[in-house]
């Protein structure tokens, strides 16, 4: 090795930490065409690596540190985009960035979003909220939907679920329905909220209703925030990903929740006028 290698390689990590703080460089886990989910019509949906939450069903484990992920250029992903240009002009899709987290990498999502746009492709960000302080005005400004996990109203349930704290994503949330007002700024997205129904851990009526009042309470601040609720059953279908990564799974005898609880919870967002799947 020659002499200057050291101060090659010092530079060529400078060029990368430049990259990735300008959002040229992101880490993404994997990518995947998908319709009728995760947004309107056929959606590019982009799993960027990293996440700040530790959900007990997290059904995506190989995804919560940046490292992952792989190195990818804003500039290949938009490329991909442009690829399935004709198929989101037929089918009314788009482009869905989800994660992990994608707020995790705030820069490399304001440009993919900022990206997509410009190619006149409907955006989604599938988040937490957790980390909604991320999402700039102009981010939001170049975001069409936003799909808003709430996994719980009640907070020591909500920290039960994912190890982290409530606050963030009610703020976000309530952010997004004052978006548009006169004195929120910002455009206003649709949002659509999701939440995942799990038995003995988030089924409980009063957790329930205390996020379909949440969710009645931001179409209050501002009418139609809210275009649709989902009520998501749990499933086991990342379980195996947890016993490949030798990690314990809290949820191995949790069954997937009835038709019929799955019926009561729907029935009692609608009991607030939500229209919910």
């Amino acid at each position: 090795m020659g002499r200057d290698a050291p101060a090659r390689a010092v530079t060529t990590r400078s060029r990368r930490l430049a990259s990735i703080r300008s959002g040229e460089l992101g880490s993404v886990h994997s990518w995947e065409l998908v319709t009728a989910v995760d947004g309107p019509g056929t959606r590019l949906t982009i799993f960027l690596a990293g996440c700040p939450l530790r959900c007990l069903y997290c059904h995506n484990p190989d995804m919560l540190q940046l490292r992952n992920g792989e190195p990818v250029t804003a500039e290949d992903v938009l490329r991909r985009v442009r690829h399935y240009l004709p198929v989101f002009r037929a089918t009314g899709g788009g482009l869905t960035l989800s994660g992990g987290e994608a707020l995790m990498q705030p820069a490399f999502t304001a440009r993919l979003l900022h990206g997509a746009k410009q190619l006149g492709v409907h955006t989604a960000l599938d988040t937490s909220g957790y980390l909604g302080a991320n999402l700039t005005d102009t981010m939001l400004a170049d975001t069409d939907l936003v799909l808003l996990d709430v996994k719980s109203g009640d907070p020591a349930t909500y920290r039960r679920v994912t190890g982290g704290e409530l606050a963030p994503t009610l703020a976000f949330g309530r952010r997004l329905a004052r978006a548009g007002l006169s004195d929120g700024g910002g455009r206003a997205p649709d949002v659509w909220v999701r939440f995942v129904l799990v038995p003995d851990l988030t089924d409980d009526e009063r957790n329930v209703d205390l996020v379909a009042a949440y969710v009645a309470e931001l179409n209050e601040i501002r009418p139609g925030t809210v275009s649709r609720v989902e009520v998501l059953p749990f499933h086991q279908m990342g379980r195996y990903k947890w016993a490949a990564l030798g990690r314990p799974y809290a949820l191995e005898a949790t069954r997937p929740p009835s038709p019929g609880l799955t019926e009561r919870v729907r029935d009692q967002f609608r009991a607030y006028g939500l229209t919910t799947y």
